[in-house]
């Protein structure tokens, strides 16, 4: 391609000094970087060559001022290193990529007050399109929105936190995956299955304690008391120790992989074999769970295509505002079994 005439050294090029070198006008230009049908792929290769030779980027801005959209998607997550909710917004993040939209995300602090209701402001504030919020705890005192936000809302994996014109919800309820490792539980031939809960401000760690009371009742088993951890290994080692006061446990139902491991901990260190004397079975099914020993029986989350999911109902409702919600389906519980359970040890 030959170099454009009539620019002066320096300047920052423009849409027509790109259809002049691709030999096209500004409005296929315009098409091909909104990445709009109706163009060939051969116009397509010249624009985009000749945008990268002359260093062209879209006018995101003024395209906005045109529509009126930024086409950026907002999301509101809890700032932690923690497995479930860091997988999920990086399963956001990749859905969001190939959305074409553009990501921005406010993180809010566990005991923060009013955490959610600043972040959705912050974002309302930048002019973004939607909102995903992904933020797994109870904030009681948070403020009411309802007023404010006037773009669709995606929440994932909980309830609304605040009533909005447009809200559409994600993700398998956990209570239901709860309730499958349980009854994995019990099938084997345990007489009723211990719980380790995570913190109950946490959403997540309260459907898996409904999930766990649900499965105990629709089989008829007693109830046993509930230990609670804070999602560490450590502390379900402290709740391990707990635990082994009571000779009759024969199976633990833990809301997270990492107190699982602890526990596991505990108990072999007091000579109580896993899966021999106790199952144990998890949640989440991290990285290492199929490495520990023995390798662990757990829930897996289907983070990603919860995002995905998401992400379309989101989109959807961003670009067709007056249309009906997509339909979508829960994807499907996936228990998996490896080392950690069996059968209970023959009285």
């Amino acid at each position: 391609m030959t170099p454009v005439a009539g620019r002066g050294a320096g300047a920052a090029p423009r849409s027509v000094d790109v259809a002049r070198l691709a030999g096209v006008s500004q409005k296929t230009v315009s098409r091909v970087m909104n990445d709009e049908p109706y163009v060939s792929a051969d116009v397509r290769r010249r624009v985009l060559a000749a945008a990268e030779e002359l260093g062209y980027r879209s006018n995101n801005a003024a395209r906005a001022l045109a529509s009126g959209r930024t086409r950026s998607i907002g999301v509101v997550t809890l700032g932690t290193a923690l497995y479930g909710p860091a997988s999920l917004l990086m399963g956001v993040e990749r859905a969001v990529r190939d959305t074409g939209y553009a990501l921005r995300v406010v993180n809010t602090m566990e005991g923060e007050r009013a955490g959610i209701a600043g972040a959705v402001d912050s974002l309302l504030d930048q002019g973004v399109d939607g909102i995903v919020i992904s933020e797994p705890i109870d904030e009681a005192d948070g403020a009411d929105l309802s007023a404010r936000v006037d773009v669709p809302v995606l929440v994932l994996g909980a309830p609304p936190p605040f009533a909005a014109p447009h809200v559409v919800t994600a993700g398998i309820v956990s209570s239901q995956m709860a309730r499958a490792a349980t009854e994995h539980l019990l099938e084997l031939g345990h007489t009723t299955v211990h719980h380790l809960a995570g913190p109950q401000r946490w959403y997540s760690a309260r459907d898996r304690l409904d999930g766990w009371r649900e499965a105990l009742a629709a089989h008829g088993r007693a109830e046993p008391p509930v230990a609670e951890g804070d999602w560490s290994a450590a502390s379900g080692y402290a709740a391990g120790r707990e635990l082994l006061a009571d000779p009759g446990v024969t199976a633990v139902f833990a809301a997270n992989d990492d107190m699982a491991i602890g526990l596991i901990r505990a108990l072999t260190e007091a000579g109580r074999r896993v899966p021999e004397d106790v199952s144990v079975v998890g949640f989440d099914d991290i990285p290492v769970a199929a490495y520990v020993t023995p390798p662990l029986t757990t829930v897996r989350q289907p983070f990603d295509a919860m995002a995905q999911d998401g992400l379309k109902l989101l989109v959807h409702a961003i670009e067709n505002p007056q249309a009906d919600p997509l339909p979508m389906t829960d994807p499907p519980v996936e228990l998996v079994v490896r080392a950690s359970s069996a059968p209970p040890p023959p009285r």
